[in-house]
């Protein structure tokens, strides 16, 4: 199990004050790891560092706007100066916009872009600064099944679109950076509970139609994807790079 270990490592998790961020925030704490949530939201960061701060764990909260380049560098800088590095780095941050191509203004197609795609590559490269001085580091990307199959329950082209650039953009990076001691890799959850998936579950008939489509017949839980970002952060997966990891119930086996 010391191979789980994050101890005496620092990990930077972008939205990380609810969601998926937020359950990855947790595990990685009790995995013994220093955690810095960087999120927009103010009030639910707040709200996170209390509700996990009192338990004992290093956790701290810096306001980030992972669409604004200026802000990601800020808190890269402010990391680097109180921590010394930057060990792990998870993307998590995340938007979308369920709207058909042909309805889909170019301003909504850019703000998904801006925050699923690019505040992904701006934060692994300020990540990556730090991360050669030391010759290693884990990023673990937050995909989507979506960004691995074409269809859908329902019109979704901008974030399909921007997930599967984070994909390949794993990819890309991981064998950039496989021989200078920085892995990279990804998880492409499908469907749960979270603040972005809310207003969907809640329409009339939606759950019981992503049901239905999942093999396993129920949702995912935050905690598991939590869990398989823990494994890719984490020396367990030393051999595992440029890789994207279903957490899906069968859902891309179909």
């Amino acid at each position: 199990m010391e191979q789980f270990s994050l101890t005496d490592r620092t990990a930077l998790v972008t939205g990380g004050a609810s969601g998926i961020g937020h359950a990855a925030a947790q595990r990685f704490l009790e995995a013994g790891a220093k955690v810095v949530i960087g999120d927009l939201n103010r009030d639910e960061s707040r709200k996170a560092v209390q509700s996990m701060g009192d338990k004992g764990f290093e956790l701290e909260s810096l306001e980030m706007d992972v669409s604004d380049e200026d802000s990601i560098i800020n808190v890269f800088n402010v990391v680097r100066k109180t921590h010394g590095s930057i060990d792990v780095l998870v993307n998590s941050a995340g938007t979308g916009a369920r709207m058909d191509a042909t309805e889909l203004p170019l301003k909504l197609w850019q703000k998904v872009m801006d925050v699923n795609l690019t505040g992904c590559f701006l934060c692994s490269r300020e990540a990556a600064g730090s991360m050669l001085e030391q010759g290693s580091g884990s990023i673990v990307n937050v995909a989507s099944i979506m960004g691995l199959v074409g269809g859908g329950i329902y019109p979704n082209p901008a974030y399909q679109t921007s997930k599967g650039g984070v994909v390949n953009l794993t990819r890309t990076l991981a064998l950039d950076w496989a021989k200078l001691g920085i892995r990279v890799n990804a998880v492409a959850p499908a469907f749960l509970r979270t603040p972005l998936t809310q207003g969907l579950l809640e329409e009339p008939g939606m759950e019981q139609k992503l049901l239905e489509r999942t093999p396993m017949g129920r949702l995912v839980e935050a905690s598991e994807v939590a869990d398989a970002i823990l494994f890719l952060a984490s020396d367990a997966s030393s051999m595992i790079t440029g890789h994207t990891l279903p957490v899906d119930g069968g859902w891309v086996a179909q």
